[in-house]
């Protein structure tokens, strides 16, 4: 008999075990059995061929329609091309290098399970040499001999090159056969009053359910052991840290907060002024704010912050920003100057009696600069410090620390975020806000589990212009991207400015894959100055060049000195170019749902309508075009967001994600599941209340110890 912490050497074999291992890092029983069906199939229901993505390793359920044998036109041989169909669409599964023998079983009409990496050949979707089962009654060996394909179900389980889902069900199979059944660690009374299956009734029915109604059953429980793992940790992580405090900064009468107001060019939309509210009440208090400002792309989510950190100013301390880039960073500590005038020239010829000053600290800045500004921060002699994480060196310090905003938190490591909040001292947690444009999976999950008030803007300022988005098909409409260059030149001419943004700089050593790499800056800027944009002013912009060449790139395409600006996505947020009327985004399906929205956000800032294109060889039918579809349909950020979490899932909530590690959910979804999510968190503040160390309750210590490793608390300790 096996367990579930067993090693899977023992119980499927050394082969297969070491397979799993190095597929799909799975090592222990209890790895096998997490490792749950993607999807499962309904003997006779087909698998939607419309819903692959190209590069992605699937297993399909079809019928073959048809088999041709081709001559191999670069050497001796045939290819054998058999077409199998879900009943609307076709997908060609091609056997290179002499394999005709496999014409005797693969016959149209018959029904199998197809693996491989999907790949595009002549504008078609095709899997090269798949491996495959069949599954209709008219086979003698493969699935029907199997018990798991007999069934009306079939469990397809997420797979990799070299292990096809049926190899992967038949070791499950395997190990369920010797799975013994020890104690749940749900208690009876957890699973009575949520009327919730055992944990081997669960495993068991999962992978071979036996009804709708089982599978559903099973999923519940499944879910509510992840849930419960993550909020009996948060649960615990809250009471041990629940005696921190936060400097106090009540809002002051007569300060720099209150003249900032009164100097404001416009109205603050009726969002900016209650979460403002919000935000001014938690810096009043002594428990720290951790609050989550999420707002469309130019919903004025910087001018909230501002206001915070003055209020911060005016009650004798600090703030500093934390921005992704220095292009950001730089971007921020002008927008911030600029908004202040004279009240960021503390200590200046002309500057206002109330005045603070706004210090720029990053990676590039010279020694002179970089001293100056670490005796600004260390002195407190300035109130706003904007950086990148630049300003978690050891060697930099605050006079008072007691707010930190961090701009599109995501592109921060958590370790990176807890460096910074440190900085107010060792008993005392600064306040924290974190802003994002669009929610994105990890923020989506911090609001869901952890401590994060959230605050959204949904109401864009006057003046913000509408930006109309078109999908261009380069590889099925060439005609259009010469159109795309076109429309470039006629926005320029009529006095505007446009960004060209690829997925990489170019820079790269070279791939040995064969298909194309991305479009690349480097590659593309000459093609564009000998080509469609001959004699137009363009500018290069990307993350490997100088701080300082990045700064005068910035400046000079602000001023409009440049035309066109060819970048990566260091122009992706906060840069503010209201002239810009253009986006044109080089293969769109290499970036997500959010990323598109962002860089979307960048035009359309002035009083000119915007437009962006979004440039794509990737096959109609496929999730990429589905992908870019939705984000030509709507300018919703919030919708956006909801689609973006539902094609990338959650991610690892627990920080793995950011590592590249094995995700610990599997199952729970943050956006179907908020039921189970609430009621488990009841749970977990009742039993942590009772016995904070599960000490009475060994087997919930042990489900969040399991599923909750050390790394993981750290990172939901610090969220």
């Amino acid at each position: 008999m096996a367990v579930l912490a067993d090693r899977l050497t023992d119980v499927v074999g050394a082969r297969t075990a070491n397979a799993l291992a190095s597929a799909l890092d799975l090592h222990t029983v209890g790895d096998l059995l997490r490792h749950y069906p993607r999807r499962y199939a309904q003997r006779g229901e087909l698998t939607d061929i419309a819903g692959l993505e190209i590069g992605e390793h699937v297993t399909v359920l079809a019928r073959i329609e048809s088999t041709t044998k081709k001559p191999m036109r670069t050497r001796k041989g045939s290819i054998l091309e058999v077409t199998i169909t879900d009943g609307s669409r076709r997908l060609t599964c091609a056997f290179f290098g002499n394999q005709t023998w496999r014409e005797r079983e693969l016959r149209p009409g018959r029904t199998g399970l197809f693996a491989g990496k999907v790949t595009a050949f002549r504008r078609s979707l095709q899997l090269a040499n798949p491996e495959y089962e069949l599954i209709d009654s008219d086979s003698d060996d493969g699935l029907s001999t199997v018990d798991d394909f007999l069934s009306r179900i079939i469990p397809v389980y997420p797979a990799a090159q070299g292990l096809p889902s049926w190899r992967i069900s038949k070791a499950v199979h395997q190990t369920l056969e010797m799975l013994d059944a020890e104690p749940d660690p749900l208690p009876e009374w957890l699973r009575r009053e949520h009327g919730l299956p055992t944990l081997f009734e669960a495993l068991h029915a999962i992978h071979r359910p036996r009804s709708d109604a089982e599978l559903r059953s099973a999923r519940m429980r499944l879910k509510w052991d992840e849930a419960l793992a993550v909020q009996l940790v948060l649960a615990q992580r809250r009471r041990s840290t629940g005696g921190r405090t936060a400097p106090a900064c009540p809002p002051k009468s007569g300060g720099i907060a209150e003249a900032f107001d009164e100097r404001l060019p416009f109205r603050l939309t009726e969002g900016q002024r209650e979460v403002g509210e919000a935000i001014s009440a938690d810096l009043a208090g002594e428990h720290p704010m951790n609050r989550l400002l999420q707002g469309e792309v130019g919903s004025g989510k910087t001018v909230v912050a501002l206001r915070a950190m003055l209020q911060v100013v005016d009650a004798g301390r600090q703030a500093a920003l934390l921005a992704p880039t220095e292009v950001l960073a730089a971007q921020h500590a002008r927008s911030l100057r600029e908004l202040l005038g004279d009240l960021a020239r503390a200590g200046e010829l002309g500057g206002a009696e109330r005045a603070t000053r706004v210090t720029l600290l990053t990676g590039s800045l010279s020694a002179r600069q970089r001293k100056q500004a670490l005796l600004d921060a260390a002195s407190g002699a300035a109130g706003i410090v904007v950086g990148t994480h630049a300003l978690l060196g050891e060697h930099v310090s605050f006079a008072d620390l007691a707010l930190v905003v961090i701009d599109e938190q995501h592109r921060f490591g958590v370790e990176q975020r807890d460096a910074l909040r440190s900085r107010a001292g060792e008993d005392i947690s600064p306040h924290v806000l974190v802003m994002t444009a669009t929610p994105i999976p990890r923020t989506v999950a911090m609001t869901v589990y952890g401590d994060l008030e959230t605050s959204s803007l949904r109401q864009l300022p006057s003046g913000r212009s509408p930006i109309s988005t078109t999908v261009v098909p380069a590889a099925e409409k060439p005609a259009w991207l010469e159109r795309v260059w076109q429309r470039l030149r006629e926005e320029v001419a009529e006095g505007h400015q446009a960004y060209v943004v690829c997925p990489r700089i170019g820079d790269e050593p070279p791939s040995e894959k064969t298909e194309r790499p991305p479009v690349a800056v480097l590659d593309l800027v000459p093609e564009l100055e000998n080509g469609p944009l001959a004699g137009l002013r363009i500018g290069v912009l990307h993350g490997r060049l100088p701080g300082d060449e990045k700064d005068a790139v910035m400046r000079a395409f602000a001023a409009g000195e440049l035309d066109v600006l060819v970048a990566t996505t260091v122009i992706e947020v906060g840069v503010n170019v209201p002239n810009a009327t253009v986006m044109v985004i080089m293969d769109a399906d290499r970036f997500g749902v959010s990323q598109l929205h962002q860089l979307r956000g960048r035009v359309g800032r002035g009083n000119v309508p915007g437009l962006c294109l979004l440039v794509t060889e990737a096959l109609e039918g496929t999730s990429a075009r589905a992908r870019l579809a939705a984000v030509e349909s709507t300018t919703d950020g919030f919708e956006l967001s909801k689609l973006d979490l539902e094609l990338r899932r959650e991610g690892d909530i627990l920080g793995a994600a950011q590592s590249g590690k094995r995700s610990g959910l599997k199952l729970l979804s943050l956006l179907r599941d908020e039921e189970i999510i609430a009621r488990s968190r009841r749970v977990a503040q009742r039993v942590v209340a009772a016995d904070p160390e599960l000490t009475e309750h060994p087997g919930l210590a042990a489900l969040a110890a399991d599923m909750i490793d050390d790394e993981r608390a750290e990172y939901l300790e610090k969220t």
